[in-house]
């Protein structure tokens, strides 16, 4: 991984900046770490996702150069996205995997998380409330959402959208365990996937 920021490093932290760019035929993903006074600090993670892509696929770059790859994710077949998505590191080993609960997200968005070793976390929108407001009244599409994603009660992290014209999230790791790259693919799936 080539990148202003080493990997022992990016393993290291607990928040992360996601935010997102649209353009006209691609959504744009800038991950930066998350200064101590909130702002946005090195670039972690550049990714690009092409609308209307028949098999979804995303990769995450260390920058925007696009030198130099991340991790990925991949849908592992075409039609079911419920069979879920394989997120592998740069050399094309598999680091992780994540799919969403559509039974569950009728109402509530519902995701399953999973890195080798360790249990399968569980990823569900906060709040009831905003989800059903979501689903209901299209108006309201642009209500931030939180998902909370643990084993039990246990959080292990969380992704919080934030206010404004942008999408721009807040991801917060309590589980020094997980591996940070697997955490930003789910990330950003949850914006670029939210609506499949």
């Amino acid at each position: 991984m080539e990148s202003d920021v080493d990997f022992a490093t990016l393993q290291s932290q607990r928040r992360l900046l996601v935010r997102q760019k649209i353009t006209m035929m691609v959504n744009r993903y800038v991950v930066h770490l998350e200064q101590p006074d909130g702002s946005e600090g090195p670039m972690v993670a550049f990714a690009e996702q092409k609308r209307m892509a028949f098999k979804e696929q995303v990769t995450l770059y260390t920058d925007d150069s696009r030198q130099y790859v991340l991790a990925g994710f991949k849908a592992r077949k075409v039609i079911d996205l419920g069979s879920g998505y394989d997120v592998v590191d740069h050399s094309g080993q598999p680091i992780g995997f994540f799919k969403k609960d559509f039974a569950a997200s009728l109402l509530r968005s519902t995701w399953h998380f999973q890195q080798p070793g360790m249990p399968t976390f569980t990823g569900q929108e906060r709040s009831l409330l905003v989800s059903l407001l979501r689903r209901f009244a299209d108006s309201l599409s642009w209500l931030p959402y939180h998902f909370d994603f643990g084993v039990g009660a246990q959080i292990a992290f969380s992704v919080d959208r934030k206010w404004g014209l942008r999408d721009r999230y807040a991801v917060e790791i309590h589980d020094p365990r997980l591996d940070r790259r697997l955490i930003i693919a789910m990330a950003v799936a949850l914006d670029a996937l939210q609506s499949r």
